[in-house]
């Protein structure tokens, strides 16, 4: 594997060369990229503090917070917090201008759109949300808040583009809890994880392009959610746990005695009956390249029915179980499980690369920890936390935006940097964060 990566590196490094005329300008083209941003909330209280709020998420500043964002730019910290925290102002506007702008820079027919319950600890019992429940990113039930995440996964690029809050049942029962986080009344009806997936697809899924859903286990998991997106019409390559049920379509049922009803395949867990199966039905793929060589797996595919919540048995899926090694080729280090209702004939390299496509959502939530001030957020109320998400959305996105221009390898095919009034200004005193070029 390494002799191959060999012949790659050359390439792969001149890709990554840029002209060092792109990145003064980088910051100064941010006004340009807030504009239509901007204008949608025109007419609308505070809207002239969108810009340095944004602005400040990309600055240098080490805490990313209100406070110290304010200060950064020499503003009064009340204003900026009220803009944030409770100004009355609608952000489906925003959001969706957000994701009409990924749609036309990233947007590609094979695209994948994934799902994501990102779960994150949190202490004290005041934000909105927060309870002891099952985090999946940290594996285990702890005290925390979880949020429905949507990432748009294509060979241009990928970034979050939407993320609603989960409210657990605690919350749901609890009325004055929900009056004193500003709950609307409409929101208040409790919704699994996998019903305010479904509720996100309907707006954004004709907006941004794509082929195929993806998600992690807990969006796997359901049967319902599954049957659902096929009702739909989605194509899904969803990640089960290792133990769900399955009966293989390809196995001929036992033999039958002549007596009684006529038997049927035996239900196994896709686990064991992966580690069964015989090394020929495995088939090598590159799926990409990665960080430290390329990304290759074993894959296997099968048509196969699951069992239903109700000891039932499911309608036809494949089930695609993905094998990746260390890096001496020598040992199984992961396994990954899936299921889809793509045709049969899908190859394998196509079924890797939407499975794969899932783990792009762990790089899409740091690069926002990371350069867009997620971690820094200080809201409980439930109007701050979905007035505080289109800014941490917005800032990646302008930082995909700048990496897509970057690989033009020439300054001269950039737009010219509108620096005109206020915000110009402001950020021409305002120096990126080092690690922005990286994150993106």
């Amino acid at each position: 594997m390494a002799a191959r990566y060999a012949t790659r590196q050359h390439p792969l490094l001149e890709a990554c060369q840029v002209a060092p005329a792109i990145f003064p300008e980088v910051l100064p083209r941010l006004p340009t990229f807030m504009k239509p941003c901007v204008e949608t909330l025109s007419g609308q209280a505070l809207h002239p503090h969108a810009r340095p709020s944004i602005c400040g998420l990309l600055s240098d500043v080490e805490r990313q917070n209100v406070a110290s964002i304010a200060y950064r730019f020499g503003q009064e910290r009340l204003p900026l917090q009220r803009f944030i925290g409770w100004a009355e102002w609608d952000d489906p506007p925003l959001r969706q201008e957000l994701i009409g702008h990924v749609a036309q820079q990233l947007g590609q027919a094979d695209g994948v759109l994934v799902f994501d319950p990102s779960a994150f600890a949190k202490s004290g019992t005041e934000s909105v949300g927060v309870a002891r429940q099952w985090c999946g990113r940290l594996g285990n039930v702890d005290h925390g808040q979880v949020a429905l995440s949507l990432g748009d996964v294509s060979a241009h690029g990928h970034t979050l583009v939407d993320r609603r809050r989960s409210l657990p049942k605690a919350w749901i029962q609890d009325q004055a809890r929900l009056d004193k986080a500003g709950v609307p009344t409409a929101r208040r009806g409790y919704r699994t994880r996998h019903q305010v997936a479904l509720e996100r697809l309907e707006p954004h899924g004709a907006t941004l392009p794509h082929r195929w859903i993806a998600g992690d286990d807990e969006m796997g998991r359901p049967y319902g959610c599954r049957r659902r997106l096929a009702a739909l019409g989605e194509r899904d390559m969803l990640a089960v746990p290792s133990n769900t049920l399955i009966r293989d379509l390809a196995t001929a049922p036992p033999e039958a005695s002549g007596r009684g009803r006529p038997p049927t395949r035996p239900w196994q867990r896709v686990e064991p009956w992966s580690q069964a199966l015989s090394a020929d039905a495995w088939r090598r793929v590159d799926v990409r390249d990665g960080a430290t060589g390329p990304l290759v797996v074993d894959v296997v595919k099968r048509r196969v029915v699951a069992r239903t919540h109700r000891r039932q048995q499911g309608h036809e899926e494949m089930v695609v179980v993905m094998r990746s090694r260390d890096r001496d080729n020598q040992q199984v280090v992961q396994g990954d499980d899936s299921l889809s209702n793509a045709e049969p004939e899908t190859p394998r390299w196509e079924c890797a690369r939407v499975a794969k496509a899932e783990q792009r959502m762990e790089e899409c939530l740091q690069r926002r920890k990371s350069a867009a001030g997620l971690a820094d957020e200080e809201v409980r109320h439930w109007t701050g936390w979905h007035h505080h998400q289109p800014r941490s959305l917005l800032a990646p996105g302008f930082l995909v935006t700048e990496t897509q221009r970057g690989k033009k390898m020439d300054a001269s095919d950039d737009v010219t940097a509108d620096t005109d009034g206020p915000c110009g200004d402001l950020v021409q005193r305002v120096s990126v964060r080092n690690d922005i070029t990286c994150a993106a």
